[in-house]
């Protein structure tokens, strides 16, 4: 209620990614940027196994800020991405993220506002340092005012001659919420030097996240590490940024050094629990869910993971009773949608193929642009030879998610079928640009190839 923790708050909004001026290498060396997240490299697991977000990065075992928001290239494909935490959709603009509670009723107060900003002189507060700092807080976090919490903390500065690191930080703090980043860079370079605190690390490696400078982040936080040894926050900011540039194994080092610290650090079991089930796994990763759950974590997700570890690891009496309980402790549709999308692919395990159907259709009444089920039901209905829907649903769901190789793929061998040549050839093209290492659209150009030499 009373203090918003600023490392985690990173949301980046539309606005902030098409708007964003800061130049950046275009075309980054393999490894060097999270924009263009490199494929397989470090032995991240590839698309047929780990399911991307639009961003080109396996979707995490764990949502936080910035796991979500991608790099769409054009704002028409920025807002036409589903706002789940399965895509990578920005929300709208990140200064409507930073509200908390409490606040809310200090806005609508009736005999207008609490503190009037316009009238404050500022530079007699700057003079009293602690009533300054608590001044800067409300006017930072409550009202949201950029500029004049930073003319606060610029006169505060000065009038403590550049000595006092906190202002330092939170000048910093103000660059980097109105997107000066390489002056907030500077202000924490500072803060740093006069005092070594592991906040100020976090803030600047923040900085350099959003220069798109993974690279220069790490050796930050290793730097950091050796000052202060065994610290977590730094570690799990170490091992998100590899699981961000797609090098799993590295991060899977970073996280179990985490739990070395914490055992009980429920990002880092939830990432490794996630990277066993997608190594094929299920049973170890089962132990770690199960873990989770004996921490008292107690929500729809994690449910929903331990029904799918149980199919997978072939113990079919506890599948459908951790399903139930997940779609009991879904808190809104996007949940429900995820649990009905598993439990299709259950009765597709099992043959059932009516139940299959009914249950994607579940998940599309409760998220409409669930584009793996629109997928998944054109294979159903391709099985029942049914293809104009089948053309139709994959239409669909190469729309609402054109980092999904799945459905380009489908498409292409669907009109190679009816004769329509020249349809699968673009469609394997875009499975090819989504998915490079696949084989089966490899094998599919080669063969149209062929035809066209024929022809």
């Amino acid at each position: 209620m009373v203090y918003v923790d600023e490392i985690d708050m990173d949301q980046e909004g539309i606005a902030e990614i098409i708007l964003d001026e800061n130049a950046i290498a275009q075309v980054a060396r393999p490894g060097t940027s999270l924009k263009l997240p490199g494929t397989g490299q470090g032995g991240g697991p590839s698309p047929a196994v780990r399911p991307v977000t639009q961003s080109g990065r396996p979707i995490t075992g764990f949502v936080r800020p910035s796991t979500q928001s991608g790099r769409p290239s054009t704002m028409e494909q920025a807002i036409r991405t589903p706002r789940t935490a399965l895509t990578a959709r920005p929300i709208t603009s990140a200064s409507g993220g930073y509200v908390r509670p409490g606040t809310a009723s200090m806005i609508t107060n009736p005999d207008g506002p609490f503190i009037n900003l316009s009238r404050l002189n500022l530079t007699k507060y700057a003079q009293k340092p602690k009533l300054a700092k608590a001044l800067f807080e409300y006017i930072f976090h409550h009202e949201n005012d950029i500029k004049n919490a930073l003319d606060l903390a610029a006169l505060a500065t000065e009038y403590a001659q550049f000595k006092d690191w906190w202002w330092k930080v939170q000048i910093g703090k103000c660059y980097y919420r109105l997107g000066l980043y390489r002056e907030a860079e500077k202000q924490f370079k500072s803060a740093l030097k006069q005092q070594d605190m592991v906040d100020t690390i976090l803030y600047l490696a923040k900085v350099y996240l959003r220069l798109d400078q993974p690279v220069t982040a790490l050796n930050l936080f290793k730097q950091g590490l050796e000052r202060f040894p065994g610290e977590v926050t730094l570690i799990c900011g170490i091992a998100r940024i590899y699981e961000e540039m797609n090098n799993i194994s590295s991060a899977a080092e970073y996280y179990k050094d985490v739990l070395k610290q914490d055992s009980t650090h429920v990002e880092a079991i939830a990432c490794i629990g996630s990277n066993h089930f997608y190594s094929d796994q299920p049973e170890i990763a089962l132990r770690f869910y199960r873990r989770l759950l004996q921490m008292g974590v107690y929500n729809c997700q994690l449910f929903n993971n331990l029904g799918l570890c149980c199919f997978y690891a072939q113990q079919y009496d506890m599948t459908l009773s951790s399903f139930e309980r997940a779609l009991f402790l879904a808190e809104n549709e996007e949940e429900t949608a995820d649990v009905w999308y598993n439990l299709g692919h259950v009765a597709v395990g099992i043959g059932d193929l009516n139940l299959a159907y009914q249950c994607f259709k579940l998940t599309l009444v409760n998220n409409n642009d669930y584009a793996e089920a629109y997928n998944n039901l054109a294979v159903l209905e391709m099985r029942k030879g049914h293809t104009e829907q089948a053309r139709a649903l994959l239409q669909t769901a190469s729309s609402l998610a054109p980092h999904m190789y799945e459905p380009h793929f489908n498409v292409a061998i669907l009109s190679e079928k009816v004769g329509d040549l020249q349809k699968s050839y673009t469609a394997a093209q875009k499975s090819e640009e989504a998915f490079p290492g696949h084989v089966d659209t490899q094998q599919l150009m080669k063969q149209l190839k062929e035809h066209f030499a024929m022809l």
